[in-house]
């Protein structure tokens, strides 16, 4: 009969088939993380301070008895913790404090039957039970090497009484027990564990470190990978080097034995920086309807558009670093991108960048609230297409600005200096409709002086005076030369340099009529009783205030908070209503803060029959005749 006949043994990693006595071996394949994790310090990737510290201790004996690493996910914590666990029970360390792999207990490490070195997942041993067991075997001495290395692996899933179970051993455990714990969630342990162990906080790995291990492990496989399809595997894992790994094996699957850029945007799901290189070329050209017909191809190859309008502000950010040389190893791109992002940023302005990169942070911050997201993001797309046009209306603007008002170290022109005294002439002659009783006084002899200007100019002016004084006739007659137009459109016809009419200063009528006493405390009495409805704290402050005439030119009134002087308001209604009240003003209100008499409160029953005491001696006695005890 033509028919397989299929064995499987469990106990093996080789899957055998026969078939027709032919016998195929299929080897099971071993991800990368695995294959390729590190089994030394020195292979630990991107937590070069931690390891340092570790070899550090195990060279100087200095090993605490218990240690925490913390950190993502996939940045070597487990990792760290077996190679540390395999390096101080090596019986023959290297000068660099790494194990040999050749003594007894490295042997027995890699063969995964080592007696010494005990894992224990927290997640699924959490209980009170648990920790009793390994409080059991700590009791017991290591077998081969120096100590019993206990790895507790997601350690903040121990429940409270777990914790409060494992505390005395971890504080003061066998000398040659060692406890390493790892965790994600450091805040989720409680103090009393933190406080007994050495704290390592482990990094997330950065892009360029991601990406120089996957290009390693591409060379050891024999794998052609390009170094931008790398860099966005890097970058999609996010820190962790284990989700990198995950990534490159997905890609080997997918692409073999060359994986290509074009490959790993279209498995990955990731938008290539060509749309956001075009996206930028179209809002600084203002082509609406590129930038809608690009959205709308974004839209229909299945990218969501908030992915979108946040890969559109890293590409921003990436062209504002771009502009400053220092600042181009902050992107986290390929050497080919950091190129071309910088020449782009040279057609872009710093105000363009800025502002474009708040409204796609603000149209990200809004998305979730929009109804319409899709319209929500064209507007915002749209609005970017007159960020340049605005900065281009303001550079304008300035020197308009500028030439309306000269400096008196700036030089004027000849044609400037000429229509200055007309412009005086004109300001000066409108605001004369009133009939003047005097004619001698009239502003026309003022023309001829024109108004003073820089040292280095009044030669100048002086010699167009005659020139100022012969136009005065067909200055009256026309419309001025300088015209300066408003915000509004509207023209005005003062000029900027003239001098503007000083008011005229109201000087106050001096009353100084004598007043008593009496009359004060009568004044004052007054203001209480019109002022008792609106001003309630200001009047309750000033009632008892008791005001007292020191001297005719200055009044004293007392209070107790201070208060109720910085009322300014009250105070300059007080001060008013006394002024019109005694037909004096030349009197000033002088506060005296007085403090308040402390009141002495009787708290405790022995104080009480103190005070009761002092005031009627008899109850002294009668406490003393009845030998009565107080219940203090």
């Amino acid at each position: 009969m033509n028919f397989f006949y299929k064995k499987i043994k469990k106990n093996h990693r080789k899957l055998v088939i026969l078939q027709h006595e032919k016998i195929v071996i299929m080897d099971n394949f071993v991800v990368s993380a695995r294959k390729y994790r590190p089994i030394t310090f020195d292979s630990v990737v991107g937590q070069k301070a931690i390891t340092s510290t570790l070899q550090n201790a195990i060279r100087t004996n200095t090993l605490a008895q218990a240690f925490l690493f913390c950190g993502p996910r996939g940045v070597g914590k487990t990792t760290c913790a077996r190679i540390m666990a395999k390096t101080i029970n090596c019986m023959n360390p290297t000068a660099d404090m790494e194990a040999c792999d050749e003594c007894e207990s490295c042997r027995s490490f890699n063969n995964s039957n080592s007696f010494n070195i005990y894992e224990l997942d927290a997640a699924s041993n959490n209980s009170v039970d648990d920790i009793r067991n390994l409080v059991d075997q700590v009791r017991i001495p290591p077998q081969v090497g120096k100590y019993k290395v206990y790895i507790i692996d997601e350690v903040h899933m121990l429940s409270q009484a777990a914790f409060n179970a494992f505390l005395k051993t971890l504080e003061e455990p066998p000398a040659y027990a060692k406890f390493i714990l790892a965790t994600t969630e450091k805040h989720k342990i409680i103090p009393t564990i933190l406080s007994r162990c050495q704290i390592f906080d482990f990094k997330r790995i950065t892009v360029d470190d991601i990406s120089q291990h996957l290009q390693n492990i591409a060379l050891k496989e024999g794998i052609v990978a390009e170094e931008e399809a790398l860099n966005i595997v890097a970058q999609k894992a996010d820190g962790a080097l284990r989700d990198a790994l995950s990534i490159f094996d997905q890609m080997v699957s997918f692409s073999g034995k060359n994986i290509t850029y074009k490959d790993v945007i279209n498995n990955l799901n990731v938008l290539d920086y060509e749309y956001y290189f075009r996206m930028v070329d179209y809002i600084l050209n203002k082509d609406n309807n590129s930038i809608l017909l690009l959205l709308n191809n974004v839209v229909e190859n299945g990218f969501d558009i908030q992915h979108f309008i946040q890969g559109l502000a890293s590409h921003l950010r990436n062209l504002l670093l771009g502009r400053d040389e220092r600042l181009v190893d902050l992107m986290e791109v390929s050497r080919q991108l950091k190129a071309r992002y910088a020449e782009q940023a040279q057609k872009c302005s710093q105000y363009f960048l800025l502002k474009t990169l708040d409204l796609a942070n603000q149209c990200d911050l809004n998305f979730r609230n929009s109804n319409n997201k899709r319209l929500h993001l064209e507007i915002c797309l749209m609005k970017m297409c007159y960020v340049e046009g605005q900065q281009t209306t303001v550079n304008r603007q300035q020197p308009m600005a500028s030439s309306q008002q000269p400096t008196a170290n700036s030089p004027q022109p000849m044609a400037q200096m000429r229509p200055q005294p007309q412009v005086q002439v004109q300001q000066q002659m409108q605001p004369q409709p009133q009939p003047q009783p005097q004619p001698q006084v009239q502003p026309r002899p003022q023309v001829q002086t024109p108004q003073p200007m820089a040292s280095s100019q009044q030669p100048a002016a002086n010699n167009q005076q005659p020139m100022a004084s012969s136009q005065q006739p067909a200055v009256s007659s026309q419309q001025p030369t300088a015209v300066r137009v408003g915000r509004l459109g509207r023209t005005s016809t003062i000029s900027i340099t003239a001098e503007e009419p000083k008011k005229e200063e109201v000087v106050e009528e001096v009353w100084n009529t004598p007043f008593t006493q009496e009359q004060l405390t009568t004044a004052w009495n007054s203001f209480v009783e019109k002022y008792q409805n609106t001003s309630p704290v200001f009047v309750a402050g000033i009632k008892n205030a008791e005001p007292t005439i020191i001297d005719s030119s200055k009044v004293s009134f007392k209070i107790d908070n201070i208060l109720v002087v910085k009322d300014q308001n009250n105070m300059y209604a007080l001060h008013e209503h006394l002024k019109n009240a005694l037909h004096n003003n030349q009197f000033a209100l002088k506060e005296v803060v007085v403090e308040r008499p402390k009141e002495v409160v009787l708290y405790t029953d022995k104080q009480k029959f103190e005070k009761m005491a002092s005031d009627n001696p008899n109850v002294a006695n009668i406490r003393e005749s009845l030998n009565l005890q107080l219940d203090i």
